[in-house]
C-alpha cells in the first residue's frame, strides 16, 4: 500500500510538472488592432491602449493586443472595415460612416434630432437596443459601438447665426447623413476622412466642417477655424458612430475562456466609460477654440435652433424613406432610439 501511495504521488507530481511545462510553453494569442487616429489622439491613448493592457491583464498574458495607429499597416481609413472583415488585421477601430451602406440600421443613432449631444446617453442606448441593429454586423464580430458628443459647426471665416449664413459654404461631412444635413443647411457637403481635414481647411478647399471639439488638440483645428457653433444647452447637429470590430473567424477560433474575457471587457460599464470619455474629451477642444486668437464658441438662440432642427428632421424623414426600400422599419428605429436616448439623458 505504501509503495502504491508513493507511485500515485509520483504520477501526480509528474502530471503537475508536465501541465506547468505545457502552460509555460503555451504561446499567447496575439491580435493586431489597426486604426486611423494618431498615437497622440485620445482614441489611442485613453481607450485602445488601456483596453489592450486590460485584456492582457485579465487573460494572464494569454491574449495580447498590439495597437497600430495612423494607418501604419497600410490602406486608407475607408478600408478599415474590409480589413477586419477579410482578416487582413484582427481588429479595427473606425467610423461606421466611412463605409456607406454597410451599417444602415446603425445610422439611426447618428441622425440629427435623434442624438441630442450626450455621447454617454446615446452610447448606452446603442448597447441597450443593439438587437435593433445587430443585422448590420453579420460579417464581423462587433466589439464596441458608441458615439462622440456630437458635431458642432466650425467655419474658417464666416460667423454663423442662422441657416441663411451657411448657404453656399463648403463643409466637410463625416458621413452620408451628415452630408444630407449640410445640403439641408443650403451648403455643399465635402466628404473626406478626418486626417485630411487640416490640409483642406488650410488650403481653403472647404469653408468649415461638421466635427466634434475633441479632435481640436490633435489636429490643431483651433488654428484653422474662427467660429464654432453649437445648439442651446450644447446640443449638437448629429454625431458619428464609432465601431470596434473583429474578424469573425479569428474571434471564433479563440478558446471560449478568451472569448468570454473579450466580451466581459466590453460590457455596459465599458460603454459608459467610452461615452463619458468622449464627453470629457470635448472640454480641452472647446477651451482651445475659446482661447485661440479671434476665435469663439457660440450657442444658437432657441429661435434659430428651430430652423436647424427642421432641417434635421427632414434628414430623418429622408433616412426613414430610404431604409424602407431595404426592408428596414426606419420609423420604428427612430422612435426606439429616441426613447432610449431620452431615458438615459440626465
Amino acid at each position: 500500500m505504501k509503495d502504491l501511495k508513493i507511485k500515485i504521488t509520483s504520477i501526480v507530481m509528474g502530471l503537475t510538472i508536465l501541465t506547468a511545462s505545457l502552460y509555460a510553453n503555451e504561446k499567447p494569442i496575439k491580435l493586431i488592432l489597426h486604426h486611423l487616429h494618431s498615437p497622440k489622439a485620445p482614441t489611442h491613448t485613453k481607450l485602445l491602449e488601456p483596453w489592450a493592457k486590460e485584456i492582457e491583464k485579465m487573460s494572464n498574458g494569454k491574449l495580447q493586443i498590439e495597437v497600430y495607429p495612423s494607418m501604419t499597416l497600410g490602406g486608407k481609413p475607408t478600408e478599415l472595415y474590409k480589413q477586419a472583415r477579410d482578416g487582413v488585421v484582427d481588429i479595427v477601430w473606425t467610423l461606421a460612416g466611412y463605409t456607406p451602406g454597410v451599417f444602415p440600421r446603425t445610422e439611426v443613432f447618428e441622425l440629427p434630432t435623434v442624438h441630442q449631444g450626450s455621447s454617454l446617453a446615446t452610447s448606452i442606448a446603442i448597447k441597450e437596443k443593439f438587437d435593433l441593429i445587430k443585422d448590420d454586423y453579420k460579417d464581423v464580430k462587433p466589439l464596441l459601438v458608441y458615439v462622440h458628443a456630437g458635431n458642432a459647426i466650425h467655419t474658417t471665416q464666416k460667423e454663423v447665426k442662422s441657416l441663411e449664413d451657411l448657404k453656399g459654404l463648403k463643409l466637410r461631412t463625416p458621413s452620408r447623413t451628415g452630408g444630407w444635413l449640410i445640403e439641408e443647411f443650403g451648403a455643399e457637403p465635402v466628404g473626406m476622412p478626418l486626417p485630411t481635414l487640416p490640409q483642406a481647411l488650410s488650403k481653403n478647399a472647404v469653408d468649415g466642417a461638421l466635427v466634434p471639439f475633441e479632435i481640436f488638440p490633435a489636429f490643431k483645428i483651433h488654428n484653422l477655424t474662427k467660429h464654432s457653433i453649437v445648439g442651446p444647452n450644447d446640443s449638437r447637429f448629429g454625431t458619428s458612430v464609432f465601431i470596434m470590430l473583429m474578424n469573425k473567424d479569428k474571434f471564433n477560433s479563440m478558446p471560449k475562456d478568451l472569448q468570454d474575457i473579450v466580451e466581459k471587457s466590453l460590457d455596459m460599464e465599458m460603454v459608459k466609460k467610452a461615452g463619458q470619455l468622449w464627453m470629457d474629451f470635448e472640454k480641452p477642444g472647446i477651451e482651445k477654440q475659446k482661447s485661440s486668437k479671434d476665435s469663439d464658441v457660440t450657442a444658437l438662440s432657441e429661435e434659430s435652433m428651430k430652423e436647424f432642427d427642421k432641417a434635421g428632421q427632414r434628414v430623418v424623414q429622408k433616412w426613414i424613406s430610404e431604409v424602407k426600400e431595404k426592408g428596414i422599419d426606419g420609423e420604428k428605429l427612430v422612435n426606439e432610439a429616441r426613447k432610449a436616448i431620452n431615458a438615459n439623458t440626465k
